[in-house]
Order: structure tokens, then C-alpha cells, then sequence
């Protein structure tokens, strides 16, 4: 039987101007405008889509870069509602933005406690050229991680490093789920259709596995 792929639904949340849009940017586009494009705030949602190849299965990714205005906060929950998978996104050099981090964390529980999380450090480049510029050390990102099972990631959408790394670690994990439901539902039936099947365990992604 033909394999189908897999559709994953990624939403990133976060601060205004803590770098979402430029990480969408350089992993979809592989480009860097935050030195050449004047920055402007996100309005509502942007959507992306990118397909990927994990263990021999197709993967989609389509991606959810949501404003972070807090006027805009009500309007995001449109944009998160059935998402596979959250990125969390905070500023390196402003220690407010993992303060904002729990805010996005919460409202993912309170309304999508099935999402699972990812923190995503951005702007590591600045970090690595001033390192006095750090605000949020890795150990207090890493505990707001192990409080929410939430894998941390520290990237620079300037240079590259660690997004690609990222988006293919949740496309792994996502598929890793479906296989293991294919799996179960192996072992405890000889009869069921692979192209209706709904992957729920352990976050509930939504997607259609066929082998």
C-alpha cells in the first residue's frame, strides 16, 4: 500500500518581535531579511508549508506563525486550535519574553493540553558575537521545559543554526506516535483500514499513516 504521508499542524507562539517570523523565514525560504527589511509585527496569522522526508515517510509541515501582540492574543487561539505541535519562541536578550513563555504555555494547557511543546531560544547569533547580552540562561529555559515536557532549543534564524534540527525533530516525534498506534493496532487486530486511522496517543496528532 502506498504511503500517504503525514500532516502535522505547527503553530509558534510567543512575545512580539522575539523572532518567529524570521525563523519561519529562514526555514521555509532559507533567508535572513532582518537586516535589509524594516521589522513589522505580524497581523493575526501567517501560514507556511513545508514537506520533509523522516525515516522513508512523507512529512508536511504547515506552519502557524502567529502575531504576538497582546491585542492580538484572543485571535491566536483560532490559529492553535488541533495543532500536532507548539513552539514556544523567547528572546535570548530579553528576559521578559521566557516570563511570556508561561503565559503561551498556559493557554496551550487550558486549551490544547494534547499540543506538544517545544521552547525555542531565538537571536542565538547575538548571543554568540555579545555574550553579555544574555538574559535567559539555558538552566532556567530548561527547567520551564522539564516542568511542561517541553524539549529546549537555542537557534539563529541569522545563521541557520539549529532550526532545521528543530522542525525535523517534531516531524520525528509526531511520526514516531503514528507508528507506534500502527503498531498497537496491529498487534490487538488482523482487520483495520491504515488510511482511517486517527493517531491520539500520547497528544493526539492528527494524521493518516499507510505502509
Amino acid at each position: 500500500m502506498a504511503n500517504k504521508g503525514v500532516d502535522i499542524k505547527v503553530v509558534l507562539l510567543g512575545k512580539s518581535s522575539v523572532g518567529k517570523t524570521s525563523l519561519v523565514e529562514r526555514y521555509l525560504h532559507n533567508r535572513f531579511l532582518g537586516d535589509t527589511v524594516p521589522y513589522q509585527n505580524t497581523i493575526g496569522a501567517a501560514y507556511g508549508a513545508k514537506k520533509l522526508n523522516i525515516a522513508g515517510k512523507e512529512v508536511q509541515l504547515g506552519i502557524w506563525d502567529t502575531a504576538g501582540s497582546e491585542r492580538y492574543e484572543s485571535m491566536s487561539r483560532i490559529y492553535y486550535r488541533d495543532a500536532g505541535a507548539a513552539i514556544v519562541c523567547y528572546d535570548l536578550t530579553d528576559k521578559s519574553s521566557l516570563d511570556r513563555a508561561n503565559f503561551w504555555i498556559q493557554e496551550l494547557r487550558d486549551n490544547e493540553e494534547n499540543c506538544k511543546l517545544y521552547l525555542c531560544g531565538c537571536k542565538l547569533d547575538v548571543i554568540a558575537e555579545y555574550p553579555s547580552k544574555r538574559q535567559v540562561e539555558r538552566g532556567a529555559a530548561e527547567a520551564l521545559g522539564d516542568m511542561n515536557n517541553a524539549e529546549v532549543f537555542e537557534t539563529s534564524s541569522k545563521t541557520g543554526e539549529n532550526i532545521d534540527k528543530l522542525f525535523e525533530h517534531i516531524a520525528s516525534d509526531y511520526l514516531t506516535v503514528c507508528l507506534r498506534q500502527v503498531k498497537n493496532l496491529r498487534e490487538s487486530s488482523k482487520s483495520f483500514r491504515l488510511t482511517d486511522l486517527q493517531c491520539k496517543e500520547p497528544h493526539k496528532p492528527k494524521c493518516c499513516v499507510s505502509s
